[in-house]
């Protein structure tokens, strides 16, 4: 009865560090999840800038100097395969899509 005994401790010990285990795991993934959210929010309001930039530029563009920038681009870039660093492929480069607009007038 007392080698039974020092297995339930020994099966105690490792069911508590498994446990601990498990505890720490969860934590940094919460952690990670946390910094994962803050940087997707920060990409998504730097797209959303980028967005309202894109549009307005286009719209005060002539359209002689729209397709003077729109023969630098290359086509693969046109047609989502980007090739620059950081763009996302189907990007909107060469497209004038207009934004919604606030009451105001600026796009929002």
């Amino acid at each position: 009865s007392a080698s039974g005994a020092s297995v339930v401790a020994i099966d105690n010990k490792i069911e508590q560090a498994m446990d601990l285990v498990k505890n720490h795991l969860m934590y940094a993934v919460r952690e990670e999840v946390e910094i994962l959210k803050e940087q997707i929010k920060e990409l998504a309001e730097k797209n959303n800038q980028l967005e309202r930039e894109n549009y307005l530029l286009k719209n005060l563009a002539s359209p002689e100097q729209l397709e003077k920038f729109q023969s630098r681009i290359p086509t693969d870039v046109l047609h989502g395969q980007s090739e620059l660093p950081g763009a996302p492929c189907g990007s909107a480069l060469g497209r004038a899509e207009p934004l919604p607009l606030n009451h105001n007038g600026p796009p929002l």
